[in-house]
């Protein structure tokens, strides 16, 4: 209780009564959800940040036109849609009854105004807007997306689970951000954001929208109802897993998004408490390396980084138990149907002589590797000290620099030079779910400044992303995607590092918790 208390939280106290004696009960909560969540909150615009906390927090209080199944189909979600005979004219209409969280209408200019946004910052803007001929509204609730030829890139884009969700904002904020982050944290999704109980980094409040309409379809990743069974979900951030493990044994919170691995038995044969891997498909882990400054403007020196990592070396850092993991030279993911062992010696087993040899012909000059290193990040703080560990065996110079997440999240957007403030290396990890295609996945596009961080300059991947926006049927695609993967990883521009899967921990008196790949509390219910 001490622990809830020191963050805020109110914890309480029922009494029981027991023939004559009176009882102090267990703390209880009411139909407030207690989280631990794998960061702290701080930037806190899912359009502008990639962050995956930052995502969890867009599904939280907004919501998207379209959504998608766990069969990877498109479904409606705010708006239904019907397309031209021709294939170029997409015509959405807005469900009745949305509202803003200020209680204005949710109308067909907001959203318009919400997809120019979007496309001005997400990866695959730059080749929608190649499509584009531009946008008619007809009226509050419908407009029209005209296109000069067909493409199912449009509906796919709009409906990917990550990263930079297609979210709908009012056009009022939207307009007033300007290029910058939005001011104001007002959607139309299930959850209201509580700004007086915002505290950045170490709790986030929000509370239900009661004036949300769920769809009457059930509820399948992003598609379908969104109910809320709860009044509030609070997240609280414990960056010490030990403690959060604690919290949860204890009683004090109800919810671990990524438990650890190492604490599992702590909880595995607690009857009040479940484990469970919430995303079958799970996640894969990478790297992303600066190509505007040396030495990785080098590619001979990317490939020698590449071939001196091990997954199984991260893996195992990572994760520990096998059960958990496995190697995958796939940026698509193994096992999705765009995936190829293709590039798999490179990256997968780990080859000291070869990387050896090609820093030797890239007459490596013993430039630093800026590395950067999150310390309070379960998922993300082993990588960097396995991949440090490997580089230097190689014979690179490493400056591996400690910092929390955010401010690694916050970092690895500047793009001048290490010795100014830039980096070299970082790296994360993403939902499968979200890595099955050349656009869905935002590691792949190699537009240089509009890339993704790292800013890869690849024309042939940029050709090849658009052939495959032109592709018809699924093996046309597939093929496209094989030559995508091959020339990816030869020239560097994304490292994986292996897939894993994470197990949630949480109490018993939570149930139907969504299966997802993202972390959702809508359906969740609380006894």
């Amino acid at each position: 209780m001490k622990l809830l208390q020191s963050r805020g939280l109110k914890p309480v106290l029922h009494a029981a009564v027991f023939g004559s004696v009176l009882v102090a009960a267990a703390p209880a909560y009411g139909q407030t959800i207690t989280a631990v969540m794998h960061s702290g909150l701080r930037m806190m615009d899912p359009i502008q940040s990639t962050a995956f906390i930052t995502r969890e927090h867009g599904y939280m209080i907004y919501d998207t036109l379209v959504g998608m199944d766990s069969d990877f189909t498109v479904q409606p979600q705010m708006a239904d849609w019907r397309v031209s005979d021709d294939g170029k004219t997409y015509t959405f209409t807005l469900r009745d009854g949305l509202k803003w969280h200020d209680g204005t209408p949710v109308t067909a200019e907001d959203c318009v105004a919400s997809i120019k946004r979007w496309l001005d910052n997400d990866n695959t803007g730059p080749v929608i807007k190649d499509f584009l001929v531009g946008y008619n509204i007809v009226n509050g609730q419908e407009f029209e997306v005209q296109l000069n030829e067909p493409t199912s890139l449009l509906l796919d884009s709009l409906a990917k689970i990550s990263s930079r969700p297609a979210f709908m904002m009012p056009k009022r904020i939207v307009e007033a951000s300007a290029g910058k982050a939005v001011a104001e944290m007002i959607g139309s999704g299930p959850f209201k954001f509580v700004a007086a109980e915002f505290r950045p980094g170490v709790k986030v409040v929000y509370e239900k929208n009661t004036d949300y309409i769920p769809r009457s379809e059930p509820n399948d990743w992003t598609s379908g109802g969104k109910v809320v069974n709860v009044d509030k979900v609070e997240w609280v951030s414990m960056p010490d897993a030990m403690t959060a493990a604690n919290a949860l044994l204890n009683g004090e919170v109800d919810y671990i998004e990524h438990y650890p691995y190492d604490l599992l038995p702590l909880v595995q044969n607690n009857p009040e408490l479940v484990t469970k891997v919430i995303d079958p498909l799970g996640n894969w882990s990478y790297y992303r390396m600066n190509h505007l400054y040396p030495p990785f403007d080098n590619k001979l020196v990317r490939q020698a980084a590449m071939y001196a990592v091990s997954q199984e070396d991260v893996m195992k850092a990572l994760v520990g138990n096998p059960d958990y993991y496995s190697t995958c030279p796939s940026p698509f993911g193994c096992g999705t149907p765009n995936a190829s062992d293709s590039g798999k010696d490179m990256i997968v087993p780990g080859n000291i002589e070869k990387a050896k040899a090609l820093l030797a012909e890239a007459n490596y000059d013993g430039t630093p590797v800026v590395l950067l290193h999150p310390t309070d990040h379960v998922m993300a703080a082993p990588q960097p000290v396995v991949i440090a560990a490997a580089l230097r065996n190689a014979g690179f110079t490493v400056d591996m620099q400690s910092m929390d997440w955010q401010s690694v999240v916050s970092r690895r957007a500047n793009n001048q030079a290490p010795k100014d403030g830039g980096w070299g290396i970082f790296s994360t990890y993403g939902i499968i779910a979200a890595a099955v295609d050349p656009f869905a996945n935002t590691t792949i596009a190699a537009n240089g400044d509009k890339a993704w961080f790292g800013w890869p300059d690849v024309p042939e991947i940029e050709a090849l992303r658009v052939q495959y926006a032109k592709a018809v049927s699924k093996e046309e695609k597939q093929s496209i995607a094989a030559k995508i993967q091959e020339i990816v990883l030869d020239e560097g521009v994304i490292v994986p590092l292996g897939q894993f899967r994470t197990p949630a921990a949480y109490s018993t008196a939570l149930s139907d918790l969504p299966e997802a790949p993202i972390t959702a509390f809508w359906g969740v219910k609380k006894q």
